[in-house]
Protein backbone atom coordinates (compact mmCIF):
# COMPACT_ATOMS: atom_id res chain seq x y z
CA UNK A 1 0.00 0.00 0.00
CA UNK A 2 1.31 3.44 -0.93
CA UNK A 3 -0.09 6.50 0.81
CA UNK A 4 0.17 10.03 -0.48
CA UNK A 5 -0.88 12.92 1.72
CA UNK A 6 -1.55 16.36 0.32
CA UNK A 7 -3.50 19.50 1.07
CA UNK A 8 -1.16 21.15 3.55
CA UNK A 9 -0.23 24.78 3.39
CA UNK A 10 -0.04 28.08 5.22
CA UNK A 11 -3.14 29.42 6.91
CA UNK A 12 -3.90 32.06 9.49
CA UNK A 13 -5.11 31.14 12.96
CA UNK A 14 -8.83 30.47 12.89
CA UNK A 15 -8.71 29.27 9.32
CA UNK A 16 -9.36 25.85 7.81
CA UNK A 17 -7.51 23.27 5.76
CA UNK A 18 -8.50 19.92 4.37
CA UNK A 19 -5.94 17.15 4.07
CA UNK A 20 -6.33 14.12 1.84
CA UNK A 21 -4.56 10.78 1.94
CA UNK A 22 -4.87 8.78 -1.23
CA UNK A 23 -4.05 5.10 -1.07
CA UNK A 24 -2.87 2.99 -3.99
CA UNK A 25 -1.74 -0.54 -4.52
CA UNK A 26 -4.55 -2.07 -2.54
CA UNK A 27 -8.08 -1.26 -1.48
CA UNK A 28 -8.01 0.14 2.05
CA UNK A 29 -11.72 -0.05 2.81
CA UNK A 30 -10.97 -2.75 5.41
CA UNK A 31 -8.01 -0.89 6.89
CA UNK A 32 -7.75 1.25 9.98
CA UNK A 33 -6.54 4.69 8.93
CA UNK A 34 -5.12 7.53 10.96
CA UNK A 35 -3.46 10.91 10.92
CA UNK A 36 -0.43 11.72 13.04
CA UNK A 37 1.62 14.90 13.22
CA UNK A 38 5.09 15.95 14.22
CA UNK A 39 5.97 19.47 15.21
CA UNK A 40 9.57 20.71 15.16
CA UNK A 41 11.49 19.35 18.12
CA UNK A 42 8.60 17.19 19.27
CA UNK A 43 7.61 13.56 19.08
CA UNK A 44 5.15 12.43 16.49
CA UNK A 45 1.67 12.31 17.98
CA UNK A 46 -1.74 10.89 17.19
CA UNK A 47 -4.31 13.29 15.74
CA UNK A 48 -7.29 11.26 14.54
CA UNK A 49 -8.15 7.73 13.48
CA UNK A 50 -10.96 5.92 11.74
CA UNK A 51 -11.44 2.21 12.02
CA UNK A 52 -12.41 0.04 9.09
CA UNK A 53 -15.85 -0.11 10.80
CA UNK A 54 -16.19 3.67 10.68
CA UNK A 55 -15.55 4.37 14.36
CA UNK A 56 -13.65 7.61 14.81
CA UNK A 57 -11.20 8.70 17.48
CA UNK A 58 -9.56 12.06 18.15
CA UNK A 59 -6.79 13.46 20.27
CA UNK A 60 -8.15 15.75 22.97
CA UNK A 61 -6.29 18.68 21.46
CA UNK A 62 -8.28 18.52 18.21
CA UNK A 63 -11.71 17.34 19.35
CA UNK A 64 -14.45 19.60 18.08
CA UNK A 65 -12.14 21.18 15.49
CA UNK A 66 -10.94 18.31 13.29
CA UNK A 67 -12.99 15.68 11.49
CA UNK A 68 -11.66 12.50 9.97
CA UNK A 69 -13.60 10.76 7.23
CA UNK A 70 -13.09 8.21 4.53
CA UNK A 71 -14.38 7.62 1.02
CA UNK A 72 -13.85 3.95 0.28
CA UNK A 73 -14.90 4.39 -3.33
CA UNK A 74 -11.99 6.80 -3.78
CA UNK A 75 -9.62 4.87 -1.50
CA UNK A 76 -9.03 8.13 0.33
CA UNK A 77 -9.09 9.41 3.89
CA UNK A 78 -9.61 13.05 4.76
CA UNK A 79 -8.87 15.33 7.66
CA UNK A 80 -10.93 18.49 7.82
CA UNK A 81 -9.24 20.98 10.13
CA UNK A 82 -11.18 24.00 11.34
CA UNK A 83 -10.35 26.78 13.76
CA UNK A 84 -6.66 26.09 13.33
CA UNK A 85 -4.23 27.26 15.99
CA UNK A 86 -0.50 27.98 15.79
CA UNK A 87 0.11 24.87 17.88
CA UNK A 88 -1.37 22.77 15.07
CA UNK A 89 1.71 23.60 12.99
CA UNK A 90 3.38 20.31 12.09
CA UNK A 91 4.06 17.81 9.37
CA UNK A 92 0.96 15.65 9.08
CA UNK A 93 1.29 11.98 8.19
CA UNK A 94 -1.36 9.48 7.23
CA UNK A 95 -1.06 5.85 8.20
CA UNK A 96 -2.85 2.62 7.40
CA UNK A 97 -3.06 -0.85 8.83
CA UNK A 98 -5.02 -3.81 7.55
CA UNK A 99 -4.32 -6.39 10.23
CA UNK A 100 -7.32 -5.55 12.44
CA UNK A 101 -5.45 -6.34 15.59
CA UNK A 102 -7.83 -6.56 18.52
CA UNK A 103 -7.08 -4.51 21.59
CA UNK A 104 -4.57 -2.18 19.98
CA UNK A 105 -5.56 1.47 20.50
CA UNK A 106 -6.05 3.39 17.29
CA UNK A 107 -3.53 6.00 18.42
CA UNK A 108 -0.63 3.54 18.70
CA UNK A 109 1.94 4.46 16.08
CA UNK A 110 3.48 1.01 16.08
CA UNK A 111 0.13 -0.42 15.05
CA UNK A 112 0.37 1.04 11.56
CA UNK A 113 2.05 -0.83 8.78
CA UNK A 114 2.03 1.84 6.07
CA UNK A 115 2.89 5.53 6.21
CA UNK A 116 2.64 8.43 3.80
CA UNK A 117 5.36 10.99 3.22
CA UNK A 118 3.79 13.84 5.18
CA UNK A 119 2.42 17.24 4.31
CA UNK A 120 3.35 20.49 6.04
CA UNK A 121 0.69 22.52 7.83
CA UNK A 122 1.71 25.95 9.08
CA UNK A 123 -0.64 28.12 11.10
CA UNK A 124 0.37 31.73 11.58
CA UNK A 125 -0.79 33.79 14.55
Amino acid sequence: VQLQAFGGGLVQAGGSLSLSCAASGRTVSTYDMAWFRQAPGKEREFVAGIRWSGLRYYADSVKGRFTISRDNAKNTVYLQMNNLKPEDTAVYYCAADGRRRVGVPVGTQQAYEYWGQGTQVTVSS
